[in-house]
C-alpha cells in the first residue's frame, strides 16, 4: 500500500540507474513484468540531456513462466547486438525475486562474454534508491580499479555525481572551479561522464573528494584501504564550511607532496574565487549583517530530507543567517546517526526521522515556521499551507533540474542559497501586503476598497467598529455540530493577518475562545484573543 504515496526515496532500480546512466558504455538490462521500466520517463522529464536513458527491460510475463523460458539471455543478446556496451549490468525486479531465478546462470547462457556482465543481485524489497546506488558504484570501483603511479602533479578524484543529482552540474562546476583555482588537476569524475576505463585510473590520483553522504563515501573508503588513498567527505555548503573545506583539502595534499618531493599548495588570495577574481567570493557575510537580514534572526526554520543537504542547512542557516532551527530530521534512516551527531547543539529536540511525508506534513502545520527548507513533497505540503519553501534536497522537481548556474557548493553556492532564502520569505511578505491592499489603487473607481464591508439594509441597527467593520450585538449561538465558528466580520479581520501565520493565529483564536466558553469567534472575541496572546 506504501506505492500509493509519495515516497523520499525511488526503488532499486532508480538507484542503479542513477549510476549507470551516468556512465559511458555501460548500459542496464532489468528483468521485470512489462511497464516497469518506469524509469525512462523521469530522467527523460527532468534530466534534460540529449541522450535516452541507456535502460533496457527483459520482459517476465505469465506464458513465458509456464512454459519454463526466459527473456533475458535473448535480451541481452540484442542489447549487445544493438549497442555494444563495454558493460551490462543486470537488475533483479521483486517479481524475479519472488520466483527465485537465477539471473547468474540465465545471464551465463546469453553468450555475452561473463566480463562485459555484471549481475547486481540485491533484494529488490529491502534495498531503496541510495542505497542500491552507493552500493554499485562502490562494486564498479572494486571490479576495475587498479594499483598503479601517482600522477606527477597534484590531483583528485570527485566521487558521487550522479544522474538526477541535486544541482549536478552547477555543484560539480563550482567543485572544479576551486580546484582549478589552487591548482589541483580533476583526474577522475565518477559515475557522471566516466568510463570503465576512467574507473581504472582512479588509483592515480592524490585524494578523493566525496562530498555527498549518500553516495560515493564507501568507494572513498575502499580507496583509501586498499590503495592508501586520502580522503575528503565534507559538503562545501556554507562560507565558512568552504573555508574550512578548502583548507583541509591543502593540508592532505601537501601532506602526500612533503614526501613526494613536490613544493606545497598555498591559498590564494580569496578575491581569486570570485567569478569576476576582483570581488570577494561571496556577498553572504556582507548581507547577513544588512538590516534587512538582522530581521531574520527572527525567523524560524524547519529542514527536512536527505543526510547531506539536512547538515549542510541547518547550519548555513543558523551560523551564517542568524535563523532559529526549530526542528530538523531526514527521511535516510541509515544516516540518521552521522546527522545527530553533526547536528548536536543545533536543534531543540531529537531529530526527526521518517520516510512518511504525512508526518513532516503535520509537524509543519502545527509548528507554521517562517520557512521550510525541504523536498518536493515539503513544498506541496506548504503550499496547502502558506507556507514559505524552499526545495534543498531530492526528491525534486523540474525546477530543480536548471540549464543555468545555480549551485549549492562553494562561495557562489552560499551566494544561491542565501538568495533563496530571502526571496522565499520575502515574497510571503509581498503577497501578504497584495492581500492586505488589494489592487494598490488600480481597481475600478466605483468598486469598494479593499478596507471597506459591504452592510446591508439588516446591517443598519449594528454597531460598527473603528475599524469600518460591523460587529454583531447578538449573543453567540452554539453551533449544532460542535466545530468552532467564525462570523463573517470576524473572517475578514483574520484575513489582515499575514497568510505565513493565519493558520497559527486561527488556532491560536480557537483555543482562547474555547477556554473562555465562546463558541462563536466574533470580532470582539478575536480581539480579546490578539490582546491575551500579546498580539
Amino acid at each position: 500500500m506504501r506505492l500509493a504515496f509519495w515516497l523520499y526515496e525511488g526503488t532499486a532500480l532508480h538507484g542503479i540507474s542513477r549510476v549507470t546512466n551516468s556512465m559511458k558504455g555501460v548500459h542496464t538490462v532489468y528483468h521485470a513484468p512489462q511497464g516497469d521500466d518506469y524509469i525512462t520517463a523521469t530522467y527523460t522529464m527532468l534530466e534534460r540531456t540529449p541522450q535516452f536513458p541507456a535502460l533496457s527491460i527483459s520482459v517476465v510475463r505469465g506464458r513465458d513462466l509456464a512454459q519454463g523460458v526466459s527473456r533475458l539471455p535473448t535480451t541481452l543478446q540484442q542489447v549487445d547486438h544493438h549497442y555494444h556496451p563495454e558493460l551490462i549490468v543486470i537488475a533483479p525486479s521483486c517479481s524475479t525475486a519472488l520466483l527465485q531465478e537465477d539471473l547468474h546462470q540465465l545471464a551465463a547462457h546469453s553468450g555475452v562474454p561473463n566480463e562485459r556482465l555484471m549481475v547486481y543481485a540485491l533484494n529488490p524489497f529491502r534495498v531503496s534508491e541510495n542505497e542500491a546506488a552507493d552500493g554499485l558504484f562502490t562494486e564498479l570501483v572494486k571490479r576495475y580499479a587498479v594499483s598503479q603511479k601517482q600522477t606527477a602533479a597534484p590531483s583528485v578524484n570527485i566521487l558521487g555525481f550522479t544522474s538526477l543529482g541535486f544541482h549536478l552540474r552547477a555543484n560539480l562546476t563550482s567543485i572544479i572551479r576551486m580546484l582549478q583555482t589552487l591548482g589541483i588537476t580533476v583526474n577522475v569524475v565518477a559515475p557522471w561522464g566516466s568510463s570503465i576505463e576512467d574507473l581504472g585510473r582512479l588509483p592515480a590520483a592524490w585524494l578523493n573528494i566525496a562530498p555527498y553522504r549518500e553516495i560515493g563515501v564507501n568507494a572513498a573508503a575502499y580507496l583509501e584501504e586498499t590503495f592508501a588513498m586520502p580522503s575528503l567527505c565534507e559538503a562545501p555548503i556554507g562560507v565558512e564550511p568552504t573555508m574550512a573545506w578548502l583548507r583541509s583539502l591543502l593540508e592532505k595534499l601537501n601532506a602526500i607532496g612533503a614526501e613526494l618531493g613536490v613544493p606545497s599548495l598555498t591559498m590564494p588570495n580569496l578575491n581569486a574565487f570570485s567569478l569576476d577574481g576582483l570581488s570577494a567570493p561571496s556577498g553572504v557575510p556582507w548581507f547577513a549583517r544588512t538590516a534587512d537580514m538582522e530581521s531574520f534572526s527572527n525567523k524560524k526554520a524547519f529542514v527536512f530530507g536527505d543526510a547531506t543537504h539536512t547538515v549542510g542547512i541547518v547550519k548555513f542557516l543558523h551560523d551564517e543567517l542568524g535563523m532559529q532551527i526549530i526542528g530538523a530530521g531526514t527521511y535516510l534512516e541509515q544516516h540518521a546517526d552521522w546527522v545527530r551527531k553533526e547536528l548536536e547543539g543545533y536543534l531543540p529536540g531529537a531529530l526527526m526521522v521518517t520516510d512518511r511525508f504525512q508526518d513532516v506534513a503535520k509537524v509543519i502545520e502545527d509548528e507554521m515556521p517562517d520557512l521550510v527548507c525541504g523536498t518536493q513533497m515539503e513544498r506541496h505540503s506548504c503550499r496547502k499551507l502558506d507556507v514559505p519553501c524552499m526545495v534543498v534536497c531530492p526528491p525534486t522537481h523540474i525546477e530543480n533540474h536548471l540549464l543555468g548556474y545555480y549551485p549549492f557548493f562553494g562561495f557562489a553556492g552560499a551566494d544561491v542559497i542565501a538568495d533563496r532564502v530571502y526571496l522565499s520569505c520575502k515574497l510571503g511578505l509581498e503577497k501578504h501586503l497584495i492581500d492586505f491592499f488589494g489592487d494598490a489603487g488600480l481597481e475600478y473607481e466605483e468598486s469598494a476598497s479593499s478596507e471597506e464591508v459591504p452592510v446591508s439594509p439588516s446591517d443598519s441597527n449594528k454597531e460598527v467598529s473603528q475599524t469600518g467593520v460591523p460587529v454583531t450585538s447578538e449573543p453567540p449561538v452554539l453551533p449544532e455540530d460542535g466545530e468552532m465558528k467564525w462570523t463573517d466580520e470576524a473572517e475578514i479581520m483574520l484575513k489582515k493577518v499575514p497568510f505565513f501565520v493565519r493558520k497559527k493565529v486561527r488556532k491560536n483564536t480557537e483555543n482562547f475562545a474555547h477556554g473562555i466558553g465562546e463558541p462563536v469567534i466574533t470580532v470582539d472575541v478575536f480581539r480579546k484573543a490578539k490582546e491575551s496572546l500579546g498580539g
